[in-house]
């Protein structure tokens, strides 16, 4: 059955982001606060292909079970990579493929990929056809340790134009390749992320679905900061769900929708043992605002699962691009920050993260 259906509208889901929502940073969201849906970072469908390139892609491609439905997202321009790149993923168990038609980043572009599928609608049809039609080889491959899931879905991620708004004939034509899920960013390409997303174009995409009359779900992406917002931008808008992306960083409570009654450890230190509580009222703080100290061991936390299972792969460094969000917003976060980006390993940070605490606390 199509999982997305099952969902409860609005639902809320997690944006693919390069070197972001890798494998730990996601297990340790499923932890904290479980979004509807999982998207993995996107990965080379060309790279997939080749023995080399799936050696290390792999790793991108790790998940567990706890985070299903999870789905991989794709880039690539060539049909025939795209397609044996799908059979493979399907073979490995995802809930669902989704193809990237949204990246401005220049070397997934150069390839022909990404946001520029915006300027070849025949190239972005065979894409998406290529996709369905590996998952069919994987159906029929019947491959050994295959677990190819009763339905994947397929979906898009894209933008309301290239370099300008192309709504009017975009819009239709992706909705037009039966595919489950369509999700807007709503800036153009050539605006990046330098301008406010403008939500009123994920209403006319919604408009358009439902004027088709096609059964595909809108989920709209772009400055989603909280829970909240998300609920009323689906009110104004009329899309199924909501993609958070920045959002998260730092934040791995952010889909928790639990988090409704106040107690001790949720408060803020102030300094040598003072504390701040989080007023009753507000669940955008409770969501937002945990404790200094939960926040602070779940970085360590955080840490620890990252260079278990990626420092193979992944330097490092990649890591610490999270700390700046961990670490922010109070009286010597600087400082702390500072060196957490100096030290070298785990150790290293849980050491000065428990000197940190010992010290507010002293």
């Amino acid at each position: 059955m199509n999982f997305w259906n099952k969902l409860k509208k609005p639902f809320f889901v997690l944006a693919p982001m390069a070197d972001v929502t890798d494998s730990a940073f996601r297990l340790i969201l499923t932890k904290y606060g479980k979004p509807d849906v999982i998207w993995t970072e996107f990965v080379s469908a060309d790279g997939l292909v080749s023995k080399e390139g799936r050696e290390g892609l792999k790793y991108d491609l790790l998940y567990s079970e706890k985070e299903r439905p999870i789905i991989v997202q794709l880039f690539s321009s060539n049909p025939i990579k795209m397609r044996e790149a799908a059979k493979y993923v399907a073979s490995l168990g995802f809930d669902g493929i989704d193809i990237n038609m949204g990246c401005p980043d220049k070397k997934v572009e150069k390839q022909g990929a990404g946001a520029f599928l915006m300027k070849d609608m025949k190239r972005a049809s065979e894409i998406i056809q290529s996709v369905k039609n590996g998952i069919e080889d994987a159906r029929k491959s019947k491959a050994k340790n295959s677990k190819i899931r009763k339905y994947i879905s397929v979906s898009v991620k894209t933008r309301i134009g290239y370099n300008k708004n192309q709504i009017e004939e975009w819009i239709p034509f992706l909705l037009s390749q039966n595919i489950d899920a369509l999700t807007i960013h709503a800036r153009t390409r050539k605006e990046m992320s330098l301008v406010p997303a403008r939500w009123e174009h994920v209403r006319e995409v919604v408009e358009i679905r439902n004027k088709m009359g096609v059964k595909t779900k809108i989920i709209g992406n772009g400055d989603v900061k909280n829970i909240e917002e998300g609920k009323r931008l689906a009110k104004e808008t009329g899309c199924d769900g909501i993609m958070i992306g920045r959002g998260t960083f730092g934040n791995p409570w952010i889909f928790d929708t639990s988090r409704k009654r106040i107690n001790s450890k949720f408060s803020r230190v102030l300094g040598r043992g003072k504390r701040e509580p989080v007023p009753d009222h507000s669940k955008i703080l409770i969501n937002s605002f945990p404790a200094l100290e939960e926040k602070l061991k779940v970085l360590v936390e955080h840490t620890k699962l990252y260079e278990k299972l990626l420092e193979k792969v992944k330097n490092f460094s990649i890591m610490k691009k999270h700390y700046k969000a961990y670490v922010n917003g109070w009286d010597g976060a600087k400082e702390l920050r500072i060196k957490l980006m100096n030290a070298k390993n785990s150790k290293e940070v849980e050491k000065i993260i428990k000197e940190f605490l010992k010290n507010k606390k002293g």
